[in-house]
């Protein structure tokens, strides 16, 4: 449900929308459109990141805002006139597993501030709609709080079994019928979906050849995440908590963020029984579970008496690995460190940032290290995981060193100098940011 400082940043207009989405729980709002005017427009471009990737037309938010005014009155006549058209998306791809890339779409910059204009109406209605299990990309929430959850459950001795799910490409796969039909329920607004419409059926610009898809929404798009969990809130959580959860004899409890979700079980045939219609019910929607990283393990305390440090079974969710191991005082307890994966991520990237710009000043590069390492313990500064976060201040020095050594041929850079020079430009160092409830 939404807070009282969100209402706060809205418009008298949208909080009666958020008191009527409340009060009716199963009513449909057929006057939506109004509310896209240009004090809306400006609250998008206000939110909107100065240092955003710029799409096919090139604009910059410096460059659009240098005539705001006029260019928001423009863009709103436009709309309001039915002669707005979305440009196609830039597509570009940013690094991920075992050598493999993400597509990530970026949007022109106008039509960066119409899908968050769109986002803004439409989290007014679904946030009173959305169940506690969805944490991610919702005011308020955060990866973060799905951690504690989970944490919370296992210390209370409510899982036994975790079902440990990956949907495949799960925003090129969304089914754009669908999820108008999910819409549907709550928005009878025309305009409104038609202006929806246009942010989805949009052509994508991979250097010069133009493409497009029948399913899907793109990756990096305001309005995605959003779309995104409107559909999981249809196929998956609706699904779990009315008809799944009333027939398992145990406890179990999902949690989401956004596509990403495991599920505790308290009994292992409710665990297995799930895990055979999950399947089919995503399938209903035109999702699939990847057959190699969906698996259901074994996740219960061991047993006080048994030898050795660690627990048998580890799963990953939200760039962490979980597993079982002792506490200080002898006790079992679930710890989280940062997932192979991401530690092997967050090094290579520190190393080549490093390597491309060797030849900027040591002040540049000692401000930028520190940006990159500190947002990264933002992150994974997480109850327990100390040692993966000295692991990567200790892999930046060395990355550091290197490429400092390969500045010049004449004068080569010792280690001890290093030192002396980390003095005076300190790494950030390790520190735990969050507390999980009861680690």
């Amino acid at each position: 449900m939404t807070n009282a400082s969100t209402l706060g940043d809205m418009s008298p207009q949208l909080v009666k929308v958020v008191e009527r989405a409340q009060r009716e729980p199963e009513g449909r709002f057929h006057s939506l459109a109004h509310l896209m005017d240009v004090p809306a427009l400006e609250r998008a471009y206000r939110r909107t990141r100065k240092e955003a990737a710029v799409g096919v037309d090139g604009v910059t938010k410096e460059q659009y805002g240098q005539d705001l005014e006029q260019n928001l009155q423009d863009l709103h006549a436009r709309m309001k006139a039915k002669r707005y058209r979305h440009q196609p998306i830039r597509r570009v791809y940013i690094p991920k597993d075992q050598g493999k890339r993400r597509p990530i779409g970026v949007s022109a910059f106008e039509d960066k501030l119409v899908q968050d204009a769109v986002r803004e109406v439409l989290e007014a209605i679904y946030e009173q709609d959305f169940l506690d299990c969805s944490h991610g990309f919702r005011p308020g929430r955060s990866a973060h709080d799905a951690v504690r959850v989970l944490d919370r459950i296992v210390y209370r001795g409510e899982v036994s079994w975790i079902l440990e799910a990956d949907i495949v490409s799960f925003f090129d796969s969304l089914d754009r019928k669908k999820l108008k039909e999910m819409l549907g329920v709550r928005v009878a607004d025309g305009s409104l979906l038609r202006l929806i419409g246009k942010c989805l059926h949009v052509g994508v610009l991979e250097g010069v050849e133009l493409s497009t898809s029948e399913a899907g929404t793109a990756q990096g798009s305001v309005l995605s995440p959003l779309l995104g969990n409107v559909y999981l809130h249809y196929a998956l959580d609706l699904w779990f908590e009315q008809e799944v959860k009333p027939r398992l004899r145990g406890r179990a409890t999902l949690i989401r963020y956004c596509d990403d979700f495991v599920i505790g079980f308290e009994q292992e045939d409710d665990a297995r029984c799930v895990m055979d219609g999950l399947g089919k019910r995503l399938g209903r929607f035109g999702l699939a579970l990847h057959p190699d990283k969906t698996r259901l393990l074994p996740f219960r305390r061991p047993p006080s008496g048994q030898k050795g440090g660690k627990g048998p079974a580890t799963f990953d969710f939200l760039g962490f690995t979980f597993y079982w191991a002792r506490n200080r005082k002898g006790r079992w307890g679930m710890l989280c460190k940062t997932r192979s994966a991401s530690l092997r991520r967050i090094i290579r990237s520190v190393y080549d940032w490093c390597r491309r710009y060797r030849h900027s000043s040591v002040k540049d590069q000692h401000a930028a290290l520190r940006r990159r390492i500190q947002g990264h313990f933002n992150y994974f500064g997480v109850s327990g995981n100390f040692r993966s976060l000295l692991l990567v201040v200790e892999q930046a020095k060395r990355s550091w060193y290197k490429w400092l050594c390969r500045r010049s041929q004449r004068k080569r850079l010792t280690w001890e100098r290093f030192v002396d020079l980390l003095r005076d430009f300190p790494l950030p160092r390790p520190r735990i940011t969050v507390r999980i409830w009861g680690s």
